[in-house]
């Protein structure tokens, strides 16, 4: 009777991961995320903002995430060949960006490599588009998502939880750019 027992869970629980892998299978293969805003100033302006690794400090919701990372620039000082590398706490994990293309006051593309709490390599993009003397800015990120992503996805909504942050650095490169510009 034990033993019985014991097969029937036994089978419910591999039915049970079995629905769930393949529900997690089911997911989409990839995901982009992706947030815009209107800037009142020059296209120049708010393209240095992204074009220089240097600038985003100023601007980026992960650096006031925490204040105490360990952040590292190398290769080109800015534009196509420019790296920055951070360590952090839990909230910004570990990672590198690499520009690897840029075209002024149009595109910034950077592949993204997160090494800590997860790896995973993405690629985020910044578009600009002038609008008279505004800016349009669209911040992008999208790549492919592995069983582990699918299943987290399950779980948590990455376009409102990633998409509010772009929308908080947003506002913060309005208020950068549009104070530069006003110089």
């Amino acid at each position: 009777m034990l033993i019985k027992i014991l097969l029937g869970v036994a089978a419910a629980v591999v039915l049970v991961v079995a629905v769930l892998a393949a529900i997690v299978a089911m997911q989409p293969s990839e995901f982009r995320i992706e947030r815009s805003a209107t800037i009142a100033a020059p296209a120049p302006a708010v393209f240095a903002q992204v074009n220089d690794f240097h600038n985003w400090e100023t601007w980026s919701p992960w650096a006031k995430l925490d204040p105490a990372a360990k952040n590292s620039f190398g290769g080109a000082p800015a534009g196509k060949g420019a790296t920055f590398s951070w360590a952090g706490n839990s909230k910004v994990g570990e990672g590198r960006m690499t520009i690897v293309e840029s075209r002024p006051d149009e595109l910034v593309r950077i592949k993204l490599e997160f090494r800590k709490p997860f790896e995973a390599t993405n690629t985020a993009e910044f578009t600009f588009k002038r609008q008279g003397e505004r800016t349009a800015v669209t911040w992008s990120m999208y790549g492919h998502n592995n069983f582990i992503g699918k299943a987290v996805g399950l779980f948590v909504n990455m376009d409102q939880a990633l998409g509010g942050e772009f929308e908080k650095g947003l506002a913060s490169m309005k208020s950068a750019a549009e104070a530069t510009a006003k110089k």
